[in-house]
C-alpha cells in the first residue's frame, strides 16, 4: 500500500523522487509507475499494477461503446504516462500534467492505499482541513 505524506521538489528537469516505501513489487511498482491528471481533482494520481486492475475493472463493467465508459476510457487510458523510476529512484514527468494539475516546485506526495496522489504544495495545504472535516463527518455519521 501507498502511505504517508511526504514533502519533495521538483528540479529544472521535473524529476520527482519517489519514497523508496512506495517502489516496491507489493504495490505493482518496483520498476516504475503509470501517471495521469487525477479525474476528481486538481493533482496527479498515480500507482502501480492493482490500481491498474481497478480502473480496468471499473471500465470494463460498464457497456462497449457507451458514454460513461468511453469517458473513462479518455481520463484514464488516454491520459496515462507510464514512468520508469530512474537509478536514483526518481520519475520525471510529463510537462503537460504538470501544468494540468498546477504543479509547481513544491510537491507534496500522499499515500492513499492502491494509489498516491501528486498535489502543488500549497493546494494540498489549502485542502487538508477541508478533508479532514469531511473525512471526521463520515466516521461520525455527520456529527461535527
Amino acid at each position: 500500500m501507498f502511505l504517508g505524506t511526504y514533502e519533495k521538489q521538483l528540479d529544472g528537469k521535473r524529476r520527482l523522487l519517489i519514497p523508496q516505501e512506495f517502489r516496491t513489487a507489493e504495490n505493482g511498482a518496483e520498476t516504475g509507475v503509470f501517471c495521469f491528471l487525477s479525474i476528481t481533482d486538481d493533482c496527479l494520481e498515480a500507482g502501480g499494477a492493482p490500481l491498474m486492475a481497478e480502473y480496468v475493472a471499473r471500465i470494463e463493467a460498464l457497456p462497449f461503446g457507451g458514454e460513461e465508459r468511453t469517458a473513462l476510457e479518455e481520463a484514464f487510458y488516454a491520459a496515462q504516462r507510464p514512468l520508469a523510476f530512474d537509478g536514483g529512484g526518481r520519475i520525471t514527468l510529463p510537462e503537460g500534467l504538470c501544468e494540468d494539475a498546477g504543479l509547481g516546485e513544491d510537491v507534496v506526495i500522499a499515500g492513499m492505499g492502491s494509489r498516491f496522489r501528486i498535489w502543488d504544495r500549497a493546494r494540498w495545504q489549502a485542502r487538508k482541513t477541508a478533508s479532514r472535516q469531511a473525512a471526521k463527518g463520515v466516521l461520525t455519521g455527520g456529527a461535527s
